[in-house]
């Protein structure tokens, strides 16, 4: 059978892991490890944050204890987590009408990340998204804030704004839309204020270093 060969530089890590809560917090250390050793620690907490979701993902609609791999991997200016299960069944955009919870975690890739999707494999399935190494990271994390928080608004059922009541509307939705997501770090087990912490802590290096 013939192969083929990868003409340009990778690097790649491979992480099997159980489906347990308990090891989404080590599945994310050992990203936060691993990216820093390739010297891309810039994209840690988008890292981090695609791969609770992708976690959390498998233990709600695979089952807890269900056995995974989370592979990472850095090639053309991008980085891709991805992560594998056993289950053939495709995740799918709920409409903006369901419930608090359900496909919170997908729209929150689709907004964030530059790139996702599924595909099926010879044993299950794997979800993947890609995070941008690029230069210009400021820009882009501008215009992904605007499609995530008029993303989130649509979920939410607002209504479509133009002008200064769209930017009003934008700066409500990231104040809702930062409370939801440390409702969501403290049901996890994490605490709220270091996520904050963090965040600012990562705000500020790129502001110095830009």
């Amino acid at each position: 059978m013939p192969g083929y060969q990868v003409t340009e530089p990778r690097l790649r890590c491979v992480l099997p892991f159980e489906a347990e809560p308990a090891e989404v917090r080590l599945l994310r250390k050992a990203a936060a490890a691993q990216l820093d050793q390739w010297g891309m620690s810039v994209a840690a907490d988008e890292a981090q944050l695609f791969v609770t979701e992708l976690a959390t993902n498998v233990i709600k609609h695979v089952g807890e204890g269900a056995s995974a791999t989370l592979i990472l991997e850095s090639r053309s200016g991008r980085l891709r987590v991805e992560v594998h299960d056993k289950s053939r069944a495709v995740p799918s955009l709920r409409v903006a009408g369901c419930d608090e919870e359900c496909g919170r975690g997908l729209h929150l890739l689709t907004a964030l990340a530059v790139d996702w999707g599924t595909v099926l494999t010879a044993v299950g399935k794997a979800v993947w998204c890609e995070i941008s190494l690029s230069p210009g990271q400021d820009c882009r994390r501008i215009e992904r804030a605007v499609d995530a928080l008029e993303s989130y608004r649509g979920v939410r059922g607002g209504a479509v704004l133009q002008g200064a009541k769209r930017s009003a509307g934008l700066e409500e939705s990231a104040v809702e839309l930062i409370a939801d997501l440390l409702h969501w770090t403290a049901a996890r087990g994490c605490d709220p204020d270091d996520m904050l912490d963090r965040a600012q802590m990562h705000y500020e290096a790129e502001s110095d270093a830009a």
